[in-house]
């Protein structure tokens, strides 16, 4: 036997270089914050009371009086985005942002109905239809398609400012007392913002309209991540437009540079793996920071470490507000004051403003220090409250006060050991004749 017959015995077994898989990653992460965004409300971890006007976190009203944790938490939000955009660009826009994840969803319909070039956008260019998807049938589907999507989509704002149950009845068209009147309208006009712009505005969007991609790229630096094209191998990518035929921004990422609408999603990067890989290599387009070299590594760690030279005293400071504004934070809120609407006369009624800030079952107790009991009257001392509300009792100082200045205290005691003290002053004039004296 001659070594050519033994060596084409040999089994030879051809591998592919290894292929990329963002598409199937950036899809997980973009349902995976949709679902985010549901449990948040759903869990009670974030909700809007509109009647109270603050933001009830986790059975907890935070209001815009509470400084500190507002602010701090914003500080705190404010810095992380910063080094977010300026590390990683846009990837938010292709890995999390809902408006570029319905348009991807709205578009994969499109094209599995109606053919892979029937693009609906407000861009100018006429819809080409395939001829053997033409149909009415294919039509009326899509349709109900995003009218689906748009009226489950819709329900997710809803859920920030209802509870779940209110929620729940509204979907089964029960009666529910803590429905507004309006909700129906309010919830009609979610669904048709959001079919309209699935149905048509989609990626233009992404491309011309949205304000917050270009607040993004005002911290994007040369270490940004970005598309890297291996430029020594065009030769390999000669007369072939894979790579921007995936593209559902419509860029050539062979041609990209710092301030265009590249989203960092990775679908070229995908599609010339794929076809690169056919043949045993590696794809000519990775994402990248900063220059390609050997020092690359330290000058992306340089550049992260002087961005956070910056951000870091801000989130320092934002992290030490919010600490605070939790140890500091007040479950129930007084306040005292007049409630005579004519300045001319001599005020002789107060009201006492008492709110809880919990969402649970609680009393309070008033007493008032620094008055005659005979001298004043006042409904009710033991205030109950069945959940989170305000409850104002009114005080009536009676004219038997003598003239001068009365300084009084008005306390507040709760079962769970809260108790806090306002002050006030009441003035009487001389020529007010206290009832003493006419009798």
């Amino acid at each position: 036997m001659s070594s050519h017959d033994t060596l084409s015995k040999i089994p030879i077994r051809v591998e592919t270089a290894n292929a990329s898989n963002f598409h199937g990653r950036r899809r997980l992460t973009q349902f995976l914050f949709i679902a985010i965004a549901i449990i948040i409300p759903v869990s009670g971890l974030l909700r809007i009371d509109l009647v109270a006007g603050a933001f009830v976190v986790l059975g907890y009203q935070v209001w815009w009086a509470d400084f500190f944790l507002v602010f701090g938490l914003w500080m705190l939000l404010a810095s992380g985005m910063v080094m977010l955009y300026s590390t990683v660009g846009t990837a938010f826009c292709g890995w999390v942002c809902p408006q570029n994840t319905l348009s991807e969803i709205a578009n994969e319909w499109t094209y599995r109905l109606l053919g892979k070039r029937a693009d609906m956008s407000v861009s100018g260019e006429k819809m080409k239809v395939a001829d053997s998807k033409n149909r009415l049938l294919n039509w009326i589907v899509l349709g109900l398609i995003l009218l689906a999507m748009s009226m489950l989509l819709a329900l997710i704002p809803l859920l920030y400012f209802y509870p779940p149950e209110v929620i729940w009845s509204f979907m089964t068209f029960r009666d529910d007392e803590r429905l507004a009147s309006s909700l129906h309208y309010i919830y009609a006009i979610f669904v048709i913002l959001i079919l309209v712009d699935v149905s048509v505005i989609r990626h233009f969007w992404c491309r011309f309209m949205c304000v917050y991609r270009v607040w993004q790229h005002g911290f994007k630096t040369k270490q940004t991540l970005k598309i890297a094209y291996d430029d020594t191998r065009a030769s390999q990518c000669e007369k072939c437009n894979y790579c921007s035929t995936a593209c559902f921004i419509g860029l050539d990422p062979r041609n990209t540079d710092m301030y265009d609408s590249c989203i960092n999603c990775g679908e070229c990067i995908d599609a010339c793996d794929q076809l690169q890989g056919k043949k045993g290599e590696a794809g000519l387009l990775s994402f990248e920071r900063g220059a390609s070299g050997k020092s690359s590594t330290l000058r992306n760690l340089a550049s992260i470490s002087l961005r956070m030279r910056w951000t870091l005293p801000f989130s320092t400071l934002g992290l030490g507000m919010f600490i605070w504004g939790l140890l500091t934070y007040d479950g129930y809120h007084l306040v005292v004051y007049r409630a005579d609407q004519q300045f001319a006369t001599m005020i002789s009624n107060y009201r006492i403003a008492v709110s809880n800030k919990l969402y649970r079952a609680t009393e309070a107790t008033l007493r008032i220090e620094g008055l005659p009991e005979n001298s004043y009257s006042i409904p009710e001392k033991v205030l109950r409250f069945d959940s989170a509300g305000r409850i104002d009792v009114n005080l009536h100082i009676k004219p038997i006060v003598p003239p001068g200045l009365h300084t009084f205290l008005v306390h507040v005691n709760t079962p769970d050991g809260w108790h806090d003290v306002f002050r006030v002053q009441h003035f009487v004039a001389k020529n007010v004749v206290p009832d003493t004296a006419l009798k």
